[in-house]
């Protein structure tokens, strides 16, 4: 999962770029890029690390021109290094061009080892390069040509802006795996993995891009063009963006992210109600919404019986006396007031490996908690994501070996109840939308290689 973002024709394009992954910044911590141009030059800046530390004045300064791009990285594959964050530039027959992604594709491999027994170099091991190298061996001098030919040769899941010195072109795979909005700010159009990036800058949301559509934009004008250059296929829009993934204050696929995650909690009071609990309290922050859900369809009081600290980096100095569940401690801390002689339903969004979660409970009974009953807002995942999100293997997956009851005794719960996979669909929109629930059901919609 990665975050994109591109803005056409506005002397504040850097800024308003670095604005726009900063509310974009939970999509991706590994690192962040941007790329601008002034219709002569380009002007790049990349490093790991979060956003606002990336970025200053200064560097915000060099970044000249009224077109920019810009990437946020979470890693699904190569591995975490500079060399592998986005945007990513080359130089060929059609000048400067410089690409930003978000997806997997899932013949990487195979075009890997295809265009080096061609005599391709690889600077990265980011599948993103392989569209640069097919755009460059497509023979054509005009972006769009070159992306049109090389996206038809790769399958899975992207969405994409590119961009040389006056053209910026957005384009969304024909399964629409990964969400793409288009905005306008001051008349001009600008694109982003999520709405929310718009409200920060003061644009103007527009539209999600259809699964399949290419919106080109001619900088310098700001002539909008949108197009439909693939083969049709059958939506497949990732539903764990309505499960974790995106901001609640997005927009996803029609419906608001914070709306749809109270409906998942409502539908699991209904399929697991809890009717001798005392209170309803979530893993925060991402089970919010879902236990405000599940209170409301329970008519079960809500509160705030777990506290979780903002202030936890990728990296933090542990205790020489070993402090049993340090990780978990140092995130989230019950509030013994709260809970304390009192049967809870605690609510999250998903359970991946359980160890937290039984930690967790642990907490949550030294605290007090007379019982604690587990509801998770989504079906188990059994199956690992090969469209952009870095889900374990299988066999880490406690969901895809071990039985429901298995899973509530080894995590230490009262009970455990999982939304059904219907529920989820139905809650998030019904299957008109055309979800992807391959993580939950080993459904793939493409052939996934060995």
């Amino acid at each position: 999962m990665c975050a994109i973002f591109g803005i056409s024709d506005n002397k504040e394009a850097a800024r308003l770029s670095y604005l726009g992954l900063h509310a974009l910044q939970h999509r991706g911590q590994e690192g962040s890029g941007i790329v601008s141009t002034d219709g002569v030059n380009n002007y790049v800046h990349r490093r790991q690390g979060l956003v606002q530390d990336i970025f200053n004045e200064t560097i915000l300064n060099e970044l000249k021109g009224s077109a920019a791009i810009g990437h946020n990285r979470y890693s699904t594959t190569g591995e975490s290094s500079v060399a592998n964050l986005q945007p990513l530039r080359m130089k060929s027959a059609m000048g400067w061009v410089s690409l930003v992604h978000n997806g997997n594709l899932v013949n990487a491999k195979q075009w890997v080892h295809a265009l080096e027994k061609q005599g391709s170099i690889f600077q990265t091991t980011n599948d993103t390069e392989i569209i640069i190298h097919l755009m460059a061996r497509s023979g054509s001098t005009d972006l769009v040509p070159a992306l049109v030919a090389a996206l038809k040769q790769v399958e899975g899941a992207y969405s994409i802006i590119a961009m040389n010195k006056d053209t910026m072109v957005a384009v969304r795979d024909p399964r629409g795996y990964r969400p793409l909005h288009m905005g306008e700010l001051m008349g001009k159009p600008l694109f982003a993995s999520e709405n929310t990036a718009f409200d920060l800058i003061g644009a103007k949301s527009v539209r999600e891009l259809e699964p399949g559509e290419m919106v080109e934009v001619a900088l310098g004008d700001g002539r909008v063009r949108s197009s439909f250059p693939f083969e049709k296929k059958e939506p497949q829009q990732c539903i764990f963006e309505h499960v974790y993934f995106a901001r609640p204050d997005s927009n996803i696929y029609g419906s608001n992210v914070h709306q749809v995650r109270k409906a998942l909690g409502r539908k699991l009071a209904e399929e697991h109600p809890a009717p001798n609990a005392d209170l309803v309290i979530p893993v925060p922050d991402s089970g919010v919404p879902a236990a405000i859900g599940f209170s409301e369809g329970a008519r079960v009081p809500f509160d705030m019986g777990i506290i979780r600290s903002h202030y936890v980096g990728r990296t933090f100095i542990e205790p020489k006396q070993s402090i049993r569940d340090f990780g978990v401690r140092l995130k989230l801390n019950p509030v013994a007031s709260v809970i304390g002689g009192k049967s809870i339903v605690v609510v999250d969004d998903s359970l991946v490996r359980g160890t937290t979660s039984k930690k967790l409970i642990q907490h949550l009974r030294e605290a007090g908690a007379r019982e604690v009953h587990l509801r998770i807002s989504s079906p188990p995942i059994t199956h690992s994501c090969f469209y952009g999100i870095d889900t374990p293997t299988r066999e880490e997956l406690i969901g895809s070996t071990h039985t429901a009851e298995f899973i509530r005794a080894y995590i230490g719960a009262d009970s455990l109840g999982y939304l059904s996979r219907e529920g989820l669909i139905e809650a998030a929109g019904g299957v008109k939308k055309g979800f992807c629930h391959a993580c939950f059901s080993g459904e793939y919609a493409t052939e996934i290689p060995t």
